[in-house]
């Protein structure tokens, strides 16, 4: 996947690839590459486990050897049915293949959903670290300090103006005391 497409593009360009017809290159470059969707990743480590199963039951070498195509693999993963019909495939029953399809299923469901879990456990971390980055920030902490000691004068000249004012109390204006604050704007 290109650098600078955007993460929706990928999605829409990724589905439309059928893992099953991908080269054995093709297929370790995309389990390799971070830029793939994760969705895709495992779609892609699916049928290439599924390959490496056929291979060492002896049904993949045979049809490899007569019906291979440069990219896309063999004729076997473009039409899975061949492989229960040859010669070679007496030695695991329809009822056994079917059964470990299954349980094969069953655990990548099961390996979706860890990393999903892993998934949401990261965005968590990411949250709570970026939050402590932004309260650990030195331009943060700074303004945060300047704003209490500004805030700690302000008491104290108000403490000031107090004193000052209960000595003084003929001379105050209450309308000062007592004023709103407005705001000044040019509309």
């Amino acid at each position: 996947v290109h650098p600078n497409v955007k993460e929706s593009e990928r999605y829409r360009l990724c589905k439309a690839v059928d893992c099953q017809k991908l080269s054995q290159d093709a297929c370790t470059h995309a389990a390799q590459n971070e830029r793939l969707p994760v969705q895709m990743t495992v779609q892609v480590l699916y049928f290439e486990q599924t390959r490496l199963r056929n291979a060492m039951n002896g049904e993949f070498q045979h049809y490899q050897h007569h019906h291979h195509h440069p990219f896309f693999g063999s004729e076997s993963q473009q039409n899975p049915h061949k492989l229960n019909s040859g010669a070679g495939s007496g030695a695991i029953s329809p009822r056994d293949n079917y059964a470990s399809v299954r349980r094969e299923n069953r655990e990548l469901k099961m390996e979706i959903a860890r990393m999903r879990m892993r998934l949401t456990e990261l965005e968590k971390d990411h949250v709570s670290i970026k939050q402590e980055l932004i309260k650990s920030n030195p331009a943060n902490k700074m303004i945060n300090s300047f704003v209490k000691k500004l805030s700690g004068f302000n008491g104290l000249f108000r403490a000031r103006d107090s004193r000052s004012a209960s000595s003084r109390k003929a001379h105050v204006d209450v309308r000062f005391l007592f004023q709103k604050r407005r705001r000044h704007s040019v509309s």
